[in-house]
């Protein structure tokens, strides 16, 4: 069974990545990295990167081709304050739904990977 069944599906990422947003959106550090007004769009790529990821339907990749994060983040300064606050907000999301100790840990892991694997400074 993957994580993505595990933890219930597509609903646990909307969520997941709803309650990441919503710190995002009032965070001063965070915010001005995303030029979209309106967050929704944003929240819309992550929930779908995720979904695929963990082992849900390829919704991102037929939307948007091969992730290639290092490129899509390359525009953005994102150095260890940036990466500090984006798994600070990401941290607490996971936290916020609970996820088996398990299932959570090898989100964490990921996450951590990622956010380090995104810094360009």
């Amino acid at each position: 069974m993957t994580l993505y069944e595990r933890v219930g599906g597509t609903p646990f990422f909307t969520a997941l990545v709803d309650r990441f947003y919503d710190g995002v959106a009032a965070d001063p550090i965070l915010r001005p990295l995303y030029p979209e007004e309106d967050l929704g769009a944003a929240r819309g790529r992550l929930r779908d990167f995720l979904v695929q990821y963990w082992g849900g339907p390829t919704d991102y990749s037929d939307a948007r081709g091969h992730p290639r994060l290092r490129m899509r983040h390359a525009p953005f300064v994102i150095g260890g304050t940036e990466r500090d606050r984006w798994l600070d907000h990401m941290r607490a999301a996971v936290d916020a739904m609970a996820p088996a100790g398990e299932d959570r840990a090898e989100l964490l892991g990921y996450f951590d990977m990622a956010a380090e694997a995104m810094r360009n400074m």
